[in-house]
């Protein structure tokens, strides 16, 4: 009977969503061109798929080659006044990157173009944001549930139908490293039908140092304590079996879990929360007793959960970030020539 609900409430949402972007494809709906070449950075389905990690690598590959980049969001999840937690993770990566939050991209737009003289936006999270104008559509698709169970919301997770590919230029498949090269194939096959002239990349979300609230960083290998032992007897090196707790509350939890055993740490019990979620002072009392009442060197969380928290140590137990960087597996060289031609003159 549920499952007959969902199917109901489908239909109309899907309708909606095709009718919208009906109204951009035939002109019908305005489409606001700025100034300068936008880049966007979107998902097809809810949840995380790892858009901060390529967001900050594609800021940094702009300002390595001198362009002045801005980054512009919805701010979803974010308290009013305030910033939501992909742009606190952004800013403490990316402080020469100004952030612009609001749910008026457009004009969010001209502020950065006319207040921060930048030369080009970065959208984050727009795939489905069709007012504004785009010269570059990157969508990403978690390798874990690349098409979000064949429906569209609330039956499945897709935010429309996987027609919606074709208005892609870059299909990136993340955490592409946890599928064998035989599921990775099986999903492209999918993803040339929808989006035939797509570029194709696969990346990996690496775990590359411990990062503390106020952006400290240490070695992956660092941690000390519980049961856990070092190559050799020193203090440097990677963990062998370094007893961590866990928590997070992203749109993912079982890909970070699965990042902290790839860093060979033993993870004694995991925490999840709801996506974005605002951490208050009971939270922060309740993971602190758990974490006293566990035998474990630290407790780690993701870089987004970590800069609402703002702390260092949850009871007797550090707490550190584990910091995620994008690792290309394929397709690389044909990204950076499709942004090379975006590059401002």
């Amino acid at each position: 009977m549920q499952r007959f609900g969902l199917r109901l409430a489908e239909v109309p949402y899907t309708w909606v969503v095709r009718w919208r972007n009906r109204r951009y494809d035939i002109g019908r709906a305005e489409i606001c061109r700025v100034e300068v070449p936008v880049v966007s950075v979107g998902n097809l389905t809810l949840g995380g798929t790892g858009k901060t990690p390529m967001v900050e690598w594609l800021a940094r590959w702009f300002r390595q080659r001198g362009v002045r980049v801005a980054i512009i969001s919805r701010g979803y999840g974010a308290e009013a006044g305030a910033r939501n937690d992909e742009a606190l993770e952004l800013q403490q990566r990316l402080p020469d990157v100004p952030h612009v939050q609001d749910p008026d991209r457009v004009a969010a737009a001209r502020t950065a173009i006319e207040e921060f003289d930048s030369q080009l936006i970065l959208l984050d999270d727009a795939f489905q944001h069709r007012r504004i104008a785009r010269d570059l559509d990157i969508v990403l698709l978690d390798a874990l549930e690349p098409f979000g169970f064949g429906h569209v919301f609330p039956r499945g997770t897709l935010r429309e139908p996987l027609a919606g590919l074709r208005r892609a230029d870059v299909v990136a498949l993340s955490r592409a490293d946890m599928l064998e090269p035989p599921q990775r194939e099986e999903i492209w096959r999918t993803v040339r039908r929808h989006a035939p002239h797509a570029a194709h990349l696969e990346v990996a979300h690496a775990a590359q140092a411990l990062i503390s609230s106020g952006g400290r960083e240490q070695p992956l290998g660092s941690l000390a304590g519980g049961t856990g032992g070092w190559p050799g007897g020193g203090t440097g090196g990677w963990p062998v079996a370094c007893r961590v707790a866990a928590f997070c509350g992203i749109g993912n939890p079982a890909g970070f879990r699965h990042t902290l055993q790839t860093c060979g740490y033993q993870v004694v019990d995991f925490r999840e929360f709801p996506d974005h979620h605002p951490y208050n002072r009971a939270d922060i009392e309740s993971l602190a007793r758990w974490a006293d009442g566990l035998d474990v060197a630290a407790v780690l969380s993701t870089h987004k959960d970590l800069v609402k928290l703002a702390i260092d140590q949850l009871g007797r137990r550090p707490l550190w970030a584990v910091r995620i960087g994008l690792e290309f597996l394929a397709g690389q060289e044909a990204l950076e020539a499709r942004l090379a031609r975006r590059l401002p003159a």
